[in-house]
């Protein structure tokens, strides 16, 4: 459970409702597959090969997605003061509640590796990503 407070925007009564909820994370296959179980994707509509994205899908679980999109407010609301580069360029072409879903999909699938694959949170893991390759 500390693994998951880690994360910007997920406390206490977050981490202990994912776990009751889920239980074993492998279940799903991949962290847009734990986002849309919370419906954290976008619905989809089209024929004839073409496809358009509307808003979020609002499938999943209710309590889950409204925890999630409190604390990704929050985050949202604290980085436009200390400037997070990924949000700002989100502020900058969408309005800002999307952005905070965006933000809220995103930390699914951050929690989905966490307990997927065993790992503690770093921050900076993009970073290292990038420096190893």
């Amino acid at each position: 459970m500390s693994r998951l407070m880690a994360i910007p925007g997920v406390g206490l009564l977050t981490a202990t409702a994912i776990l009751a909820t889920v239980g074993d994370m492998k279940s799903f296959r991949s962290g847009r597959e734990f986002a849309s179980f919370l419906g954290l994707v976008p619905r989809q509509s089209g024929t004839g090969g073409k496809v358009r994205l509307l808003g979020i899908s609002k499938r999943g679980d209710a309590y889950l997605r409204s925890l999630l999109t409190h604390g990704a407010r929050a985050v949202v609301n604290f980085q436009i003061k200390h400037r997070n580069p990924w949000i700002d360029h989100l502020l900058s072409r969408r309005p800002h509640n999307v952005v905070i879903v965006a933000q809220a999909n995103k930390m699914a699938r951050t929690i989905w590796a966490l307990l997927a694959k065993n790992r503690q949170y770093d921050p900076r893991y993009q970073l290292h990503a990038e420096a190893a390759a």
